[in-house]
Formats: structure tokens, sequence, C-alpha cells
């Protein structure tokens, strides 16, 4: 039996992992922290933590997992270079499962996106458009940059760019962004040519798959040796 804890248990993300983690066999809600709780008592009692919280929260969790040789799964969103970097670090002593994106089809996504931009080449146009809520805090999201950067790898290169003023320069993946409603997240890459276009896309409409991708990385994790591991790895892609 796995003992889960979850990071932020009170909150809407953190009441669909406690609900998937009780439905799921196999599995025990070991406890949850909210601010001010003291994270370091979790770690101590679970088995792997679930953490969908914010950048500065996670390398806090992930120092505390590191310490207590506790897997950690990160579905959080918006961790700059230098905090993946601290991630990297706290994965040489502990497991840890870090995906900008949980859902199984934007991994499928980026995936296809990778190899599209591969057989293309530089000759086309790529450009990643997002929608979320009007409540999300960073932009372009997580799971945008992490298309692009896909689109990067298969392509051999490329310059990020938000801004569209003046010409577009070859090789740039550009980035446009929509914030409203109650939208749960919608991405699309759209790689464009002369006379034609490839758009490949997702929609999610209930964040549910976002909390059944977690527990399923979590079911994958269990007994895995020190590292930082991906989706694609839980994946298999």
């Amino acid at each position: 039996m796995i003992q889960v804890g979850v990071t932020g248990y009170k909150g809407r993300m953190g009441q669909l992992l406690v609900a998937e983690i009780n439905a799921t066999d196999g599995m025990e809600f070991a406890g949850g922290i909210d601010q001010g709780d003291d994270a370091e008592a979790l770690f101590n009692k679970a088995d792997i933590v679930i953490d969908f919280s914010v950048p500065d929260a996670t390398i806090t969790h992930a120092r505390l997992a590191a310490n207590a040789q506790t897997g950690l799964v990160v579905g959080t969103t918006g961790l700059n270079e230098k905090q993946e970097q601290l991630l990297a670090e706290a994965a040489e002593k502990t497991a840890i499962m870090y995906a900008a994106n949980m859902s199984v089809g934007v991994n499928m996504l980026m995936a296809l996106v990778e190899q599209t931009a591969n057989r293309l080449g530089i000759d086309w146009d790529i450009e990643v458009f997002e929608t979320h809520h009007n409540q999300k805090i960073d932009s372009p999201s997580g799971t945008a940059l992490a298309l692009g950067k896909a689109a990067r790898v298969g392509r051999g290169g490329g310059d990020f760019v938000t801004d569209r003023t003046g010409k577009r320069k070859e090789g740039d993946i550009g980035y446009a962004v929509q914030r409203g409603g109650d939208v749960v997240g919608e991405h699309d890459v759209t790689f464009f040519s002369q006379g034609e276009r490839i758009i490949l896309g997702h929609k999610a409409t209930n964040r549910r798959l976002f909390a059944s991708g977690a527990v399923r990385a979590t079911s994958w994790l269990k007994d895995k040796k020190a590292g930082l591991y991906s989706m694609k790895d839980v994946l298999d892609l």
C-alpha cells in the first residue's frame, strides 16, 4: 500500500487528488499540508508526495523530499531554469517525477510535436497558442512552454518569442496567450508552410484528468531509484 501525501490538499486541485488517491487500489491518503502546516512531518510519513503548488514552495518541498528520501510527483507550473536545476539537484537523492502537465493526452501531444518538428525542419514556422481561465498566474503556461521546448528539441534549435513586433525571423517559435472565463486548458501548435499548415492540439474539459495523470505517475514512481523523471518515462514515449 503506497502512502501518498498531498500538498495544498484543501485547494481545488488538492481535493481532486485526494479523491483520486482514495479511489485507487493500492494507495492510501497519508495526509496533507496547507499553507503554514508542518511540511517536514508529511515527508517523513509518506512514501510519495504529490505537489501542485507554486515554484518557491515546490523547491522547498523538493529539499524535504531529498532529505527524507521520499518520492515526489511535481505538477507545479511556472518553474524557471534555476528552479528546475534545484529540482534536478534534489533528484540526486530521491526519485522525482516532474511534468508541466500531467495529462496523458498533452504528453502524447508533446511527443507528436517533437516528431513533427524533426521531420519538417526549419522551413516551417511554429506557433504555440494557449487559452486558460482568468485566474491563471503564469503566462505563457508551463504546458505551452513545454510544447515549445518539444518543438525546439525536435528541430534542433529556435528562439522563443512573445513580442510579435516586426517581421517574423526564421526559426522563431512564437507564443500567443488568451485568459478568460473558466477554461481548463487549450493548446494548439501550428506548423506553417507556403500554402498549407498542420495543427496539433489538445483541449482539457475537466481538471480531474490532471489528478488522474498524477496518481498514475505516483504508481509508476514507486520503488524507482533516485533521479529526475518525466511523463515521457511514465508513458514510455
